[in-house]
């Protein structure tokens, strides 16, 4: 089937939906790091984020977290709600790792004191730069009542994941959240979007603290198959066929 593509981005292509404020959400399995700098291949990744994705979005809907989730449509692709996507990532920290550690010079591996959520402005051609709630009302990107409300749903989608993982043997060392603005009857809401899945997590094994996420990319640590198929298996939702590598969607420009 021939569909007229919407966006695309990193890990993911969106095409017009069946139905007015619908997209399907096609998951690749290109990967990148350090803002397109590094790119290359994770192979069935897209097929395994699919699913872990689906797995989260869903158990979050059933516990009245909003997102644009709808439901699995095959292999790589999902339906979800057309949302009007906020210009800033939402970062939720339990553990001291990555650019964090960096930044105050601590060793990775240290618990927070409490859960810590960062502000991000989304440019690729400004890497992403840091930003506080002042930076994001000045600039109209979101009002303080949205930051509140995401603050909120933020820290209670970290709640969730935290549980879920660790029942899993993997500890939620931080995330990332996108949200988006969806209109129904000229009201709006505020709903989660994107994906949740070792794309947008770093996860370690409890036990060894083995890296089990986008990080055995980043760094070269190899493996970065397994360990997203070990993800998936933890959860339950590893394919029976295993991750093939469909094809995609023939698209219109």
């Amino acid at each position: 089937m021939r569909r007229r593509r919407i966006y695309e981005g990193k890990g993911k292509v969106l095409f017009e939906g069946p139905e007015p404020g619908t997209l399907v959400q096609y998951f690749k399995d290109d990967a990148t790091a350090f803002n397109n700098k590094k790119t290359g291949t994770i192979t069935g990744k897209g097929v395994l984020n699919n699913r872990i994705s689906e797995f989260i979005m869903s158990r979050l809907n059933d516990i009245g977290v909003p997102t644009h989730f709808m439901r699995r449509l095959n292999m790589r692709e999902q339906l979800v709600r057309e949302v009007e996507i906020l210009p800033i990532e939402v970062v939720v920290r339990n553990v001291a790792a990555g650019s964090f550690a960096k930044r105050f010079g601590l060793d990775e591996g240290g618990r927070l004191p409490r859960s810590i959520i960062e502000y991000y402005y989304k440019s690729d051609a400004l890497d992403d730069p840091l930003v506080t709630e002042e930076h994001i009302t000045a600039m109209g990107w979101a009002a303080t009542q949205d930051l509140d409300e995401i603050m909120q749903m933020a820290l209670r989608v970290n709640d969730f994941l935290q549980g879920l993982f660790v029942g899993c043997g993997l500890s939620l060392v931080d995330f990332k959240l996108e949200f988006g603005r969806l209109w129904e009857d000229e009201e709006m809401r505020l709903v989660l979007a994107d994906e949740i899945s070792p794309d947008s997590c770093r996860l370690w094994d409890v036990e060894s603290g083995e890296r089990m996420d986008k990080d055995r990319f980043r760094r070269d640590l190899g493996g970065v198959e397994e360990a997203y198929q070990e993800v998936a298996r933890r959860l339950g939702v590893l394919p029976e066929a295993g991750p093939l590598d469909l094809k995609g969607p023939k698209t219109v420009q």
